[in-house]
């Protein structure tokens, strides 16, 4: 024992009493950390598990044929006419700046005729599916989980399951339905509109007819790319519909939950279309390429 110059009593720790409390203090440290893991982990397991059984719900209820059909009109004509006019502005600004950018090189090599083919490649292979699907994940995703969100706090969702009125289905499956059609439209016309960018930027430099453009682009472009970006956008809509539709469905109560449910749906359905594009790369590589 020492006296410290505020008067107080404290165990040096260099004596043997020292580091006993040295020991058990490091040892009460761990074991915290080790329970905050496993609290963590054990989290991380049942939000797995919930949203495993949740999309399995949603399969269900759409294999029954369970579908409010003017409800998912409706949410199809909402998100798509929602995203169309971000999704048009975004993919031309791709498309131009894309063109801009890879010229310089090709022009180097002496490749320039091939530009049109590789921006058509590449809007319709990668770029255009995965921004798009980024774009719509911002700005339909987080509309999803606020509007589901709020309808929970307020407990419009119990009221409605009191009076028999299926909200699984007429809130959920009709918009995890409309996100898994749209997003596959919402990517065509962002590939139509980013080739007319293109365009555009070959004519600031070069002067090049639009048909001879569109035959370019359109050239190079086989079954082995179309097919996995047209399932590839399906995959997305359907992931981020069901990610978002979970997240504000079982937000807790309380009002800052309707903003965690909304930025949580952003971010889950971004994660989730990475990971179903690099597995999605992955197995298009191994059926067309062996």
């Amino acid at each position: 024992m020492v006296l410290t110059t505020t008067g107080r009593m404290e165990v040096h720790p260099k004596s043997p009493h020292g580091a006993t409390a040295l020991i058990r203090k490091s040892t009460v440290r761990v074991s915290k950390k080790i329970t905050a893991g496993k609290e963590k982990s054990s989290s991380f397991l049942l939000a797995l598990g919930d949203g495993t059984y949740f999309t399995w719900k949603i399969l269900k209820e759409i294999f029954k044929l369970r579908i409010p059909w003017g409800e998912f009109i409706r949410q199809c004509y909402l998100v798509g006419n929602k995203s169309l006019s971000l999704v048009m502005a975004t993919g031309f600004i791709m498309g131009l700046v894309l063109t801009i950018q890879s010229r310089p090189i090709l022009v180097e090599f002496g490749a320039e005729s091939w530009l049109p083919g590789m921006v058509g490649i590449s809007l319709l292979r990668e770029m255009g599916p995965v921004i798009t699907a980024l774009i719509f994940a911002g700005k339909v995703g987080s509309g999803i989980g606020a509007e589901l969100g709020s309808m929970k706090v307020t407990e419009q969702i119990d009221a409605m399951e009191v009076s028999g009125a299926r909200p699984f289905n007429y809130l959920v499956v009709s918009r995890v339905l409309a996100c898994t059609l749209m997003v596959p439209v919402l990517v065509i016309f962002a590939d139509v509109i980013g080739l007319l960018g293109s365009y555009l930027g070959v004519n600031i430099k070069g002067d090049s007819n639009l048909i001879l453009f569109f035959s370019r682009a359109l050239d190079p472009i086989a079954f082995s790319d179309l097919f996995p970006a047209l399932f590839k956008c399906f995959l997305f809509g359907a992931a981020i519909g069901a990610v978002s539709c979970y997240k504000g469905y079982y937000a807790s109560s309380g009002t800052e939950s309707v903003g965690r449910a909304a930025n949580s749906a952003v971010v889950a359905s971004s994660l989730m279309i990475f990971i179903i594009d690099a597995l999605a790369v992955q197995f298009t590589d191994i059926l067309f390429n062996g």
